[in-house]
């Protein structure tokens, strides 16, 4: 899983890149500026509103307890069994052809973008047809699942078993359409990664390991362990400040939370999504893991999920706003305005529509259609290395998750 990380990290910009230097006489904004901009702003808009300050650290404690550990927790256990069952994919898909398209859809439909973007370089190495890039597509969720998977398990489940069988379902009627050989790549099957070349290095120049960074990730990985712990028991219904605050008088599970999403946020202001396995020198972790692309991919997330959070929770709080009135006033454009969403490349926008759904602002039916219209980071190689292909999955990944989120509407409002 290692391996599926780091080509994660690597298809990412981590915030928005400069367009060619500043104004003249004045430095440009490299991405850790604009990211600290980011998180400034959000705590300038706290201060604003009435209990804001608690509310932005509610959300900072919610979205590490209740998302981060259980993202690394995950990562990490992928990673172990990455390890111990590594195949060269490669040959696996050209001795099954006829399986290529559920083995896209399944790669697809692993938590984050890692399995989507292996996938995709299999095609451009000539090994995956459209229909299994189609399939992969439809099936993947990005980082989102993560959230989804940490809040509603069951629903993660749903939408999951959903985005699959659409999946291989989209794939075949592709491939039946078209044609196994279309828009295929003629790439020898010996090319290595590097034949994603430029496509997949979107690695962020500012993302160079830095002594402070390192430290910081360091105690990071420390409070990780007692993080997941007391995340399992959050999810458990089981809330150890109950008892802890009265004696204590401070509430410290919740304080822990706001640490550990504080220091994703400063490592993601630091790194960005561009750390890349070994890219900080060290060893790799016992048992071979490089929790590098773990912690970077986990903090990339965290600061998706806090800006979601405290954003829901400073409208709610600053602009009276109702959102599900409003969300029910446009039902019927909901499950559309969702799909289009999905569209866009990245995994951040998708984050927020599931954010919307946990909290009861979403229906289900635009949860299920962004998910099988988001491609997340995976889409980004594909569009550098395939444009053309790239356009046309996208389409066809776009007409089931129109289907399917109007038909979960008619069915569940």
């Amino acid at each position: 899983m290692t391996t599926l990380i780091a080509a994660t990290t690597r298809t990412l910009t981590s915030g928005l890149r400069p367009a060619g230097g500043g104004r003249a006489g004045l430095p440009p904004l490299t991405g850790p500026i604009r990211r600290a901009l980011a998180l400034l702003a959000l705590a300038v808009a706290a201060l604003a509103v009435p209990d804001g300050p608690a509310l932005l650290l509610g959300a900072l404690s919610e979205a590490y307890l209740a998302v981060a550990v259980f993202v690394a927790g995950t990562l990490v256990l992928l990673a172990l069994a990455e390890r111990g069952l590594g195949t060269d994919l490669g040959s696996l898909l050209r001795r099954h052809a006829r399986w290529q398209v559920p083995i896209a859809a399944l790669l697809g439909a692993f938590p984050g973008c890692g399995g989507a973007i292996v996938a995709l370089t299999q095609y451009t190495r000539g090994h995956l047809s459209l229909g299994g890039v189609v399939a992969t597509l439809t099936a993947t969720m990005g980082d989102a699942m993560f959230l989804l998977l940490a809040q509603a398990p069951e629903v993660a489940l749903l939408v999951l078993g959903i985005s699959m069988v659409v999946g291989v379902l989209s794939g075949w009627a592709v491939d039946a359409i078209h044609g196994p050989g279309f828009l295929r790549p003629t790439a020898p099957a010996g090319v290595s990664g590097a034949a994603c070349g430029a496509a997949c290095d979107r690695t962020d120049p500012e993302a160079a390991p830095s002594p402070v960074a390192a430290r910081i990730e360091r105690l990071w990985i420390l409070l990780l362990g007692p993080g997941v712990a007391l995340g399992i028991l959050l999810a458990f219904q089981v809330d150890p400040d109950a008892w802890l605050a009265p004696v204590l008088g401070v509430a410290p599970v919740h304080w822990i939370g706001v640490i550990g999403a504080a220091g994703a946020l400063v490592l993601w202001v630091l790194r960005g999504r561009g750390m890349e396995a070994g890219a900080g020198g060290e060893e790799p972790a016992r048992g071979g893991v490089d929790l590098a692309p773990i912690v970077a991919t986990t903090s990339f997330v965290t600061a998706w999920v806090v800006f979601a959070f405290a954003a829901y929770e400073l409208a709610m709080a600053g602009l009276g706003l109702d959102l599900g009135a409003l969300f029910q006033a446009a039902a019927p454009w909901v499950p559309l305005i969702a799909v289009l969403v999905g569209l866009i490349p990245g995994c951040g926008p998708q984050i927020v529509v599931t954010t919307l759904y946990l909290s009861g602002i979403a229906p289900l039916s635009a949860q299920l259609g962004n998910a099988i219209a988001n491609d997340g980071d995976a889409l980004f190689p594909a569009i550098a290395v395939a444009p053309k292909a790239a356009a046309v999955a996208t389409v066809y990944s776009a007409l089931p998750a129109l289907i399917v989120g109007y038909g979960a509407y008619a069915v569940w409002g």
